[in-house]
């Protein structure tokens, strides 16, 4: 890969407009979006996740959108292997491609690079799961605390997903997670350029309002109905989908499930400026400065 192509990278906060952001610039370049949304790349669930819609996929080529199955293991750094294997292809059609999403791990997988983990084997993952399943978020904590109490320290111990794998790790090498994190910056054969999209706070929060209202419009009921007897995977342990299931258990009604979605999604777009205001290496425009914002990252 020569060190002349560039990868534009479209990230920032939930319902800010990145999709179509990214569109507009992977037509404008000629070039094709890479999903960088780690829910839109499963299947059965386009809704709630607010994955493009065939129509704005027909409009550009899209890759890693709906590739999985809701059970099937899909983790950053296999993200990572995979983006990075498609990469070339992409660089033979043109000089330019587009990563778009607020998945701080993917981007972050991609753009630095994550650790090499061991492989989980599938006795060690299923045994683990079970027990987050059946004894919940605060006996797998107690678990990692046991294990890795430097990670403990550290860790979001509200996302059960990366507890969970940190004790995977710790099970099946006998080390600790934290011992196998180096946090070295891979070296990438080609240009990144980062734009960050946001807008002011209370009309972000208004279009994330309005965006989970047409979410219930466009049938966002009925597709958790669909796979609510799948409620126990990692995929679907996610905002939109935990509220309904809880109005489906009868341990919330409709009203409060509809307005717990939208200020949980609320929540998770402030924890995403959060993370993505601590890179440097972002550089911050509105959706209407993108062009021009873009054009001058893009000469420098």
């Amino acid at each position: 890969m020569a060190r002349e192509k560039t990868l534009i990278v479209i990230t920032g906060p939930t319902g800010v407009g990145k999709t179509a952001a990214a569109i507009s610039i992977a037509q404008r370049l000629g070039c094709e979006i890479i999903n960088a949304d780690s829910r839109q790349v499963f299947k059965g669930i386009p809704i709630g996740t607010a994955a493009p819609t065939p129509q704005e996929q027909a409009q550009v080529p899209h890759h890693f959108v709906q590739i999985k199955n809701l059970d099937e293991y899909y983790s950053a750094a296999q993200y990572e292997s995979d983006v990075m294997e498609l990469l070339p292809t992409l660089w033979q059609r043109g000089d330019y491609a587009v990563l778009c999403g607020g998945s701080m791990m993917y981007v972050d997988a991609v753009c630095k690079g994550i650790d090499v983990m061991p492989d989980v084997s599938d006795a060690v993952r299923n045994a683990t799961k079970q027990q987050y399943r059946d004894e919940g978020l605060a006996a797998m904590l107690a678990e990692l605390e046991r294990l890795d109490p430097e990670y403990y320290a550290i860790v979001d111990r509200k996302n059960p997903k990366r507890v969970v794998h940190a004790v995977e790790i710790c099970r099946q090498t006998g080390v600790t997670y934290t011992s196998l994190r180096t946090g070295t910056v891979k070296h990438r054969p080609f240009k990144i350029v980062k734009i960050g999209l946001n807008i002011d706070r209370p009309l972000l929060f208004d279009r994330i309002n309005r965006r989970v209202d047409k979410m219930i419009q466009l049938g966002l009921v009925d597709e958790a109905r669909r796979v609510y007897p799948l409620r126990h995977l990692n995929a679907l342990n996610t905002v939109g989908y935990k509220e309904m299931f809880a109005f489906f258990d009868g341990t919330m009604d409709f009203v409060t499930a509809c307005e717990r979605i939208k200020k949980n999604t609320r929540v998770y777009a402030k924890k995403q400026l959060t993370w993505f205001g601590k890179d440097p290496a972002i550089t911050w425009c509105t959706p209407s400065d993108l062009p021009r914002t873009l054009e001058q990252a893009l000469k420098q």
